[in-house]
């Protein structure tokens, strides 16, 4: 598990790979000139995995699907899962998609906002409306989300998990 997007989001070998990298770092930079601190590849309870989840300055959970291919993004059947972890969600694709398949019904332009994002920077096409999730499971995403980013930065920290008295291989 890691903490930055240019490590994360599947094998970086792969020409997709290497495009969801680059739609995920210029996303993190939007959001954290924002305010808005995300994970990337963040687990969620119904063994989904989110691409980006974040917390805003309002203590709202934000989820970025991305996709960097016209196929990827027509052959996912899984995202309507994600809606209920996140306050709100986006899209986050690369310049070179076709955004218009997102206006579509299926894909629920009421519910989704849509970023587009290269290497450098990203800009929000269609803000996400705000679908406000139970006060519980709001907390409750909050704290797997900060004890996921805390035991990234521990491992970060030392990958050898010798600190603080931690055998290594062992997980105590």
């Amino acid at each position: 598990m890691v903490d930055s997007p240019s490590v994360a989001l599947t094998d970086a070998s792969a020409p997709d790979a290497l495009d969801a990298l680059a739609v995920a770092r210029g996303i993190c930079r939007l959001f954290a000139r924002n305010d808005i601190w995300c994970l990337a590849e963040m687990p969620l309870r119904n063994s989904r995995r989110a691409d980006l989840m974040g917390i805003d300055p309002k203590g709202q959970i934000v989820i970025v699907e991305i996709k960097v291919s016209r196929a990827d993004l027509l052959g996912d059947a899984k995202w309507p899962d994600y809606l209920d972890f996140c306050d709100r969600f986006y899209w986050g694709l690369p310049p070179s998609i076709d955004r218009a398949v997102l206006d579509s019904a299926d894909f629920r332009p009421d519910a989704c906002g849509v970023i587009v994002a290269d290497d450098y920077d990203a800009e929000i096409i269609r803000p996400a409306p705000t679908c406000a999730l139970a006060a519980a499971r709001r907390k409750k995403e909050i704290e797997r989300l900060a004890r996921t980013a805390l035991r990234r930065h521990f491992v970060a920290a030392d990958p050898q998990g010798e600190v603080w008295g931690q055998r290594p291989g062992t997980g105590l």
